[in-house]
């Protein structure tokens, strides 16, 4: 994987730029231009995920989505979508950064090496939450009790909560990030699925707290 990193830009310059810039950096990056195409990548043979969000294809928030149910690798949100409900929105479901266009490229890189920094964002694929063990690999889960049965939603639910451990996560980012909005991606669906995730926890139900007014927290202290 080296310094390898994954630059998904449908703009022709902006995308050139970008990767002139990285590879004067010392990174070696590898540019695709639409969302389908990066959504077939293992976001594991790259260092940092470098992403804009109106893309054709896969839309970059489903992108990120899909990333956080494989991987940890740190992804940079890069767009020109500037409202806080965007930057909230791409934060919450999982996204380490986001910068805004324009930038300037040494921002842009400087943002980059802050992030590869952080020892906490180094790429894993299992996920600790006191006894909780999430392997989002095998997309296994469990707790005190032992092996977790869980819905593919559920298991979902509980990646989110345990890669956030100890924060609170809005009811919003939830629906967005673990339910289908075509079916059943409502709040009230949510709490059905967060009852029956409490139950599936046994011993470790009380780490999934409610925080109101918010959402959900997953605990590490009992």
């Amino acid at each position: 994987m080296s310094d390898r990193i994954l630059l998904v830009e449908d703009d022709a310059a902006l995308g050139r730029q970008v990767a002139d810039a990285l590879s004067r950096a010392g990174f070696d990056p590898h540019w695709v231009r639409d969302g389908d195409e990066a959504a077939d990548l293992d976001p594991d043979a790259y260092r940092i995920i470098v992403l804009d969000l109106m893309l054709p294809g896969t839309y970059g928030m489903d992108l990120l989505k899909r990333y956080r149910t494989k991987s940890e690798v740190p992804v940079l949100i890069l767009s020109a979508r500037d409202d806080t409900a965007d930057k909230i929105r791409g934060l919450e479901l999982g996204a380490d950064d986001y910068v805004t266009k324009p930038f300037f490229p040494e921002e842009l890189l400087a943002r980059i090496q802050a992030c590869l920094r952080r020892p906490n964002l180094v790429s894993t694929r299992q996920i600790t939450a006191g006894p909780i063990r999430v392997d989002l690999e095998r997309r296994e889960a469990t707790g005190s009790g032992g092996s977790l049965s869980l819905t593919p939603v559920e298991f979902d639910i509980l990646a989110l909560l345990a890669r956030r451990k100890g924060s609170a996560v809005t009811r919003d980012a939830l629906v967005e990030a673990a339910l289908d909005p075509a079916h059943d991606g409502s709040r009230r669906a949510l709490d059905v699925h967060i009852s029956r995730l409490r139950s599936k926890l046994g011993p470790d139900a009380s780490r999934l707290e409610t925080v109101w007014g918010i959402g959900y927290r997953l605990s590490e202290r009992s």
